[in-house]
């Protein structure tokens, strides 16, 4: 009995280290979450701007020659994996990886260290990441496309629904999609449409990227908060179980010590 209570004892301590870990671990993903959102939110419009002024270009007959609207046939593709820079987020990084896989298979450039860590590559932090490294990924990868080393561009991200539903999900970035506009057909460009569209879809890569790794960011750190919410609740729950086992066997060693005297008393 003695050594069950000794157990019962240190498991119970045991728990409440997970559990304070857990809360803080709560704690810090809440005060990260204000500012998550207004970058998710700043990216959304900034993408959603950039999308606006190429769809007015990819309208124009001119720009159906351009190399970022040419759809081949190789297969070959490219994939930018934005996940996490560590885990207990529930499932954020495994759904990204999931959806990697399920994929045809791809050249990976990882953003945030999980990804870093499956993928190769020079660590990274999705939480840190910079306009300066979205441009610099953009330019190169357009300069590649343009050349005919890649055919099909992708983003794997996590589009965020709610503070407790983030979905996986990937976005097709390049080749571009002809756009049917004939809301506009008085906008005149300057110097000339294909100009303009050579010099825009760097920028449009490097937006479509930035809020997709703002996005993600905010639903990594609504997941982890969610995660620890509920590892938090399960772990007070097998504290207050783990409680009432050691009260149990306490008060059944004291009854037997209580019963032992008394039968020795007696003799």
């Amino acid at each position: 009995m003695g050594a069950d209570i000794k157990t019962l004892r240190t498991r119970i301590k045991s728990v409440d280290s997970t559990l304070h870990l857990t809360k803080a671990m709560g704690l810090v993903a809440s005060s990260k979450m204000r500012r998550a959102n207004e970058g998710m939110n700043k990216g959304r419009q900034y993408a959603e701007a950039v999308q606006q002024a190429v769809s007015l270009l990819t309208a124009c007959a001119e720009c159906q020659r351009s190399p970022y609207m040419q759809v081949r046939e190789e297969g070959r593709t490219r994939l930018i994996v934005i996940a996490g820079d560590r885990g207990l987020a529930g499932g954020y990084n495994a759904n990204v990886f999931r959806l990697v896989r399920d994929l045809p298979p791809a050249a990976v450039l990882p953003i945030g260290k999980r990804a870093c860590e499956r993928y190769g590559g020079l660590p990274n932090s999705s939480e840190d990441f910079s306009y300066a490294e979205a441009r610099g990924m953009a330019d190169a990868l357009c300069a590649d496309f343009a050349a005919g080393e890649f055919d099909r561009l992708g983003i794997v991200s996590t589009r965020y629904v709610s503070i407790m539903v983030q979905e996986a999900q990937v976005q097709w970035v390049l080749p571009l999609s002809p756009t049917e506009n004939t809301d506009d057909v008085g906008v005149v460009f300057e110097p000339n449409e294909t100009q303009l569209l050579e010099a825009a879809v760097p920028e449009y890569v490097a937006g479509l990227l930035m809020a997709a790794v703002r996005e993600s960011f905010a639903s990594e750190v609504a997941a982890r908060r969610t995660a620890m919410d509920s590892a938090g609740k399960n772990a007070q729950q097998m504290i207050d179980d783990l409680q009432l086992q050691y009260n149990r066997a306490r008060q059944g060693a004291i009854t037997q010590e209580i019963t032992e005297i008394v039968a020795g008393s007696g003799n």
